[in-house]
C-alpha cells in the first residue's frame, strides 16, 4: 500500500510542477513528499527527476514510470 501512495506522490509532483504544490494538494509536508520520492527512488534503483532550485524535470526513467501510471 505504501508503494502506490509513493507513486500517487510522484504523480501529483510530476502534474503540480513543484514538490511545494504537490504537499499542498495532498495536506502534507514538503519534507514528507520529498521523502516518499527518494524512497519510491530508492525502491526502483533510479533517478525520476531531476531537481534544482527552480524547478523540476523528469528523468528518462521518470517519463517512463509516468507512462505507465497516466494511459494515453
Amino acid at each position: 500500500m505504501a508503494h502506490i501512495k509513493r507513486l500517487l506522490v510522484f504523480a501529483h509532483v510530476v502534474e503540480s510542477g513543484s514538490m511545494t504544490a504537490a504537499a499542498r494538494q495532498l495536506e502534507m509536508t514538503p519534507s514528507a513528499v520529498s521523502q516518499q520520492i527518494r524512497q519510491l527512488e530508492s525502491e526502483t534503483g533510479v533517478v525520476l527527476l531531476h531537481r534544482s532550485t527552480r524547478k523540476l524535470t523528469l528523468t528518462a526513467a521518470g517519463g517512463a514510470l509516468l507512462a505507465a501510471l497516466v494511459p494515453a
